[in-house]
């Protein structure tokens, strides 16, 4: 019974050595977290400088930091393209809507979005671009949407769809203009 019990184990140790020797990547994380979201884009640029990428990111109340945005970056450790970060945070649904609009003129591509209280801001939706350096820039049209009725949102949605629009992110908020709000963001290439 114990020769058994230990066949399994051997076997998994030798499958994942043998899996690492025929040279698949592993990962490298970096977590990165404050309060301001100036910080964060600086953090965020300077990890990319080191390899690393944008793979996730959650607004919310940490053990030690309070109320922060944490955004987590991962590196392919047989490398990865340089890239470009910015971020936006904003209480205004038509500022992030002019915002990220130009930013997709400069060929930023969308890729994640949460809310956060900052010190100074308030509540505030945070979205997150990215540019591929190595890659040539070519312009991304977006739309948001921010409504307080899902009922809405689903006929604007529906209606953006049909004119090519790809949802990429939403987030639900309150803002100090329009109270709760649903807030979605769409593309077209």
């Amino acid at each position: 019974m114990r020769i058994l019990s230990r066949m399994p184990v051997a076997l998994v140790a030798t499958l994942a050595f043998s899996s690492l020797q025929a040279g698949s990547a592993g990962f490298d994380y970096r977590v990165l977290a404050t309060n301001k979201t100036s910080t964060m884009e600086k953090e965020m640029n300077q990890a990319a400088e080191a390899g690393y990428a944008f793979s996730a990111v959650m607004g919310g109340e940490t053990s030690f930091g309070g109320k922060e945005v944490v955004v987590i970056m991962a590196k392919a450790t047989d490398g990865t393209a340089k890239r470009s970060y910015k971020l936006l945070a904003t209480n205004k649904t038509s500022t992030m809507q002019k915002e990220i609009q130009q930013l997709g003129d400069e060929g930023f591509e969308y890729k994640g979005q949460t809310v956060f209280e900052s010190a100074f801001g308030g509540r505030e939706v945070t979205v997150i671009l990215e540019r591929d350096d190595a890659k040539p820039a070519s312009k991304i049209i977006y739309k948001l949407l921010a409504t307080a009725k899902t009922s809405t949102m689903q006929k604007e949605l529906n209606e953006a769809g049909a004119d090519g629009f790809d949802l990429v992110g939403m987030t639900v908020s309150k803002t100090a203009f329009g109270g709760s709000e649903l807030v979605s963001i769409l593309r077209k290439r």
